[in-house]
């Protein structure tokens, strides 16, 4: 099965409580992710609203996903999740978003490989070493000895985290559920 796609019968994620710390939480000004374009960001800089994506991994070309991999709640997915950011990248932008990243613990150089083949309009950050991880006490699962960050995204403004989604299922759906919030609290502003 494509990486685009995924199966009906995927088991769905429940709230385990693993992100009820992230909002009103300070982004560390010492942390700085190197990015697919070979910069480096730190996130607690960057001006405006930030929507930042995490995701376990991306399948490289031909890989076949194995089950194991589908019976994880909420693994599957990173690929349709990625892109329906690149698709909705200019409405977010008209809703007030500044910039989008994904995040992900895999390599600077493999990601590169993802960003051009599915033309992701953004940048991926590294966090390999695991310092976003650990630095926000992100939820995690280990998958063939490597530690991956569970689904998640967060929106930061000024250095802090104003709104975290998690769990995110269908993991397609989250930009949309972006675009919903970024919507709402449009509304909300003007009343």
């Amino acid at each position: 099965m494509a990486h685009t796609t995924f199966p009906k019968d995927l088991p769905v994620p429940t709230d385990d409580g693993a992100c009820n710390h992230l909002v009103g939480s300070t982004i560390p000004s010492s942390l700085s992710l190197p990015t697919t374009d070979s910069d480096q960001v730190s996130l607690s800089q960057c001006p405006g609203l930030t929507i930042v994506f995490c995701y376990p991994r991306t399948g490289a070309p031909n890989e076949i996903v194995p089950e194991s991999w589908n019976a994880i709640p909420g693994a599957r997915g990173c690929t349709p999740q990625a892109c329906s950011f690149r698709d909705t990248i200019d409405e977010l932008k008209k809703l007030g978003v500044s910039r989008v990243f994904g995040v992900s613990t895999q390599s600077s150089d493999y990601q590169r490989e993802v960003k051009e083949r599915l033309h992701l309009p953004y940048e991926l950050l590294s966090d390999e070493l695991l310092e976003f991880v650990n630095a926000l006490k992100l939820p995690t699962f280990e998958w063939e000895g490597k530690k991956v960050i569970k689904r998640l995204a967060i929106a930061i403004e000024d250095g802090k985290i104003s709104k975290c989604w998690y769990p995110i299922f269908p993991p397609n759906s989250n930009a949309a559920d972006v675009s919903d919030w970024l919507k709402q609290r449009r509304g909300e502003s003007h009343i």
